[in-house]
């Protein structure tokens, strides 16, 4: 069997940085297929066999039967199942936190920050009602994550967990949404403390890329 178990199909966006993130932090062996979602290579008829929503990241692991996988959260889920790390399943609580706030982060941060992106960023101008809803509701959440990281050093609770890693690549674009995460103390606390970790570094650059992760 080859080492690298895991074909990861991905571009450099928050969701596929989530995924190459994690595959750093377990050192599962992975071979990257970029998938150019700026050519719409997402609507290729052989991407479209493993993930059906057109979307990235994409999973196939090759040492399970050729299993295959997409949607970030459920691909993170799978991945600390395997590797048994960064989620606790002997502790019912620890466990649930976990969950729960990678659920957060699946239905409010990502589709949030998602449409500040498309209206603040790319589509400045167009709907001033859109911008003000986004960004209220962008600000909203990192109050949230700002109140939880307040009592807490991760999100979950006081272990580094899939939770962080599936919300810190949205929170990496902080200059998109022109929020000033210097705002939220905790979360730049916390957001520097990530930024700090070799794998978070490693898997920001997966694919290539020459974008530069944003300080505070």
């Amino acid at each position: 069997m080859d080492k690298n178990m895991i074909d990861l199909y991905t571009w450099p966006t928050p969701n596929g940085r989530k995924i190459s993130i994690m595959l750093e932090e377990t050192g599962i062996n992975y071979t990257v297929f970029p998938v150019n979602i700026g050519k719409d290579d997402q609507f290729h008829t052989n991407f479209l066999k493993i993930s059906p929503n057109n979307k990235i990241p994409a999973i196939v692991d090759r040492e399970n039967d050729n299993y295959s996988l997409f949607e970030s959260g459920a691909i993170l889920m799978y991945l600390a199942d395997k590797s048994g790390m960064l989620i606790n399943k002997s502790n019912s609580d620890e466990y649930f936190r976990t969950i729960e706030w990678v659920m957060w982060q699946m239905g409010g941060v990502g589709p949030m920050f998602g449409q500040v992106h498309h209206f603040v960023k790319y589509n400045k101008g167009k709907s001033n009602y859109a911008e003000e809803r986004y960004s209220k509701e962008a600000n909203r959440l990192y109050k949230v994550m700002d109140d939880r990281l307040s009592k807490h050093q991760y999100i979950s609770g006081d272990k580094y967990s899939i939770a962080d890693i599936s919300i810190w690549p949205w929170t990496a674009r902080f200059d998109w949404q022109e929020i000033d995460i210097n705002d939220y103390p905790n979360v730049s606390r916390w957001y520097k403390e990530m930024v700090n970790r070799p794998a978070v570094q490693k898997g920001w650059q997966v694919p290539q890329n020459n974008q530069v992760i944003p300080m505070p």
